[in-house]
């Protein structure tokens, strides 16, 4: 199994920047992708972005703003949030998707005020 712990989550004010990490128990390299998701309230979850080996993709809400990277020596991978908006206000998940199987991390909050 893989474990994955969400840490840099907290309350940021509207415009300001936030980066959440990611450490996974397992080498980066061996998953098929990583990624990011995020249910606010009232919302469904989302996914906000993922990282490759070869690529990197965001939810169109968040281009420009968020930038998802990894470091595989450390096994960790990174959300870097600039320009941060209420709406980005949620619960953030980190996923690994490794041999067509789906693990997921408990979660960390983000808060955006006004």
């Amino acid at each position: 199994q893989v474990q994955l712990v969400e840490s840099g989550g907290g309350l940021v004010q509207a415009g300001g920047s936030l980066r959440l990490s990611c450490a996974a128990s397992v080498n980066i390299f061996s998953t098929n992708a990583m990624g990011w998701y995020r249910q606010a309230p009232g919302k469904q979850r989302e996914l906000v972005a993922t990282i490759t080996s070869r690529r990197t993709n965001y939810v169109e809400s968040v281009k420009g703003r968020f930038t998802i990277s990894r470091d595989n020596a450390k096994n960790t991978v990174y959300l870097q949030m600039n320009s941060m908006k209420p709406e980005d206000t949620a619960v953030y998940y980190c996923n690994a998707n490794r041999y067509d199987l789906d693990y997921w991390g408990k979660g960390t909050l983000v808060t955006v005020s006004l």
